[in-house]
């Protein structure tokens, strides 16, 4: 199944109950990394395609390390969407950075230690840029629809990935602020870096839900705190993505649709046929048939 998207979602089921979202599809799709995490929902909003996929499987029942970011990936390009929105909880590890703001991060730092974090592998290697892992493009783009919903909204920052699903003891909040990270998050690895491998462009839309643990005149995070904060930013990311739909324009400037245009290493002739097969989607159009 192929289509023409303005752009997919990845984050929580809530986004697809949203108002104005019309001729809505579901899709059971399988990959040749597993089953996504839940079915992806398409329809039309603003007079555009979108399609949106629950992270976490619909009613949450999946860790952040559980998350086959390799199947939503694949999935989300195969149906044919071309840029991909993340939208996702995180708190703060800065004082500015508080509670009911968004951030749209321009750097990732990758704290995680047990997913899988490329597509590659298995007799066919790849070595991927992302010293810039989020689009600039969709994330100048996603920053002006965000800033539309009159929220308090931050250009810039560093989004530390953490394993989870615990949330940070008070030393590793005050050490992860050491090192200069704005905020922290459980979801962001290996998703913005798949995304990369398949040529997709990426942004996040980061709604900070609580000051971590560090803040001494803040209660630690909860989980409580932060459906609570998530309940009240569900209204302002389905109007930013409403904007979004209404503003974004095909043409592209970036160079993300090329990814693998210099990081494919592996003489296409020993390529075992099963993992040419598993991979054709991403690189059929860098090797001869």
């Amino acid at each position: 199944m192929s289509d023409s998207f303005a752009f997919g979602v990845i984050g929580g089921s809530g986004l697809y109950a949203m108002e104005g979202l019309a001729n809505i599809q579901h899709h059971e799709l399988d990959t040749p990394f597993g089953k996504p995490s839940s079915p992806i929902v398409t329809g039309e909003l603003a007079g555009v395609k979108v399609a949106f996929l629950a992270r976490h499987g619909i009613g949450h029942f999946i860790t952040p390390t559980e998350v086959n970011y390799r199947a939503n990936v694949y999935a989300m390009k195969a149906i044919g969407v071309t840029r991909l929105v993340s939208i996702s909880a995180c708190g703060s590890l800065r004082e500015d950075y508080a509670p009911g703001h968004i951030v749209i991060p321009d750097q990732i730092f990758d704290f995680t230690r047990d997913r899988k974090r490329s597509f590659f592998g298995e007799g066919m290697v790849a070595h991927i840029s992302v010293a810039d892992p989020f689009c600039p493009e969709l994330s100048k783009q996603v920053l002006e629809a965000s800033r539309s919903t009159q929220a308090v909204v931050h250009s810039a920052g560093t989004l530390i990935t953490i394993e989870g699903p615990r949330f940070s003891t008070k030393a590793e909040s005050e050490t992860y602020r050491a090192w200069g990270m704005s905020i922290i998050g459980m979801t962001a690895a290996p998703e913005a870096f798949l995304a990369r491998e398949a040529e997709l462009c990426y942004a996040t839309m980061a709604h900070v839900t609580d000051y971590d643990v560090w803040h001494t005149s803040e209660s630690p995070v909860t989980v409580e705190m932060v459906i609570q904060t998530l309940h009240k930013n569900t209204s302002i990311a389905q109007q930013a993505l409403v904007r979004l739909a209404k503003t974004l324009g095909e043409s592209k400037t970036c160079d993300c649709e090329n990814a693998l245009a210099s990081a494919l290493i592996t003489n296409p002739t020993i390529v075992p046929a099963d993992t040419r097969k598993n991979l054709s989607l991403l690189v059929d159009k860098y090797l001869e048939p």
